[in-house]
């Protein structure tokens, strides 16, 4: 196994996705174009590929650009729903950093003539 591989396949979410306070006391917006995201068709198995945006006023926390990567990079081989992928992405990222304001959204490239994007907005929630 080279040694991209195996930091993907070792990669643990709990200790691994690195996050640094934010020195900064000013509302900023950091946006992030995530355009290799893939995963595993849960029922068939097949490929899935997406283009991941994230964007995100932080509070206290930022995430580190080579963990949140590392994390995009490991559900390459995990069998999961469009819906599911980017919910996991935003549920973890709002635990871990606690922004002020998220938005992920979830661009599939098209499958069998259907063309998927997911998006969950923190101002466009209700709860």
């Amino acid at each position: 196994m080279k040694y991209g591989e195996k930091i993907v396949n070792e990669f643990d979410v709990e200790k691994d996705l690195e996050i640094w306070p934010n020195e900064h006391k000013r509302d900023y917006l950091i946006k992030m174009t995530l355009p290799e995201f893939s995963c595993l068709c849960p029922r068939s198995g097949y490929p899935d590929f997406a283009t991941i945006y994230l964007e995100y006023t932080p509070d206290e926390w930022v995430v580190e650009l080579k963990a949140i990567k590392l994390y995009i990079n490991s559900f390459r081989n995990k069998h999961v729903s469009h819906e599911n992928s980017a919910n996991e992405i935003y549920e973890l990222l709002e635990r871990k950093l606690k922004p002020k304001y998220m938005k992920v959204v979830a661009d599939y490239n098209p499958r069998g003539n259907v063309h998927t994007v997911i998006e969950i907005d923190s101002s466009k929630m209700s709860s």
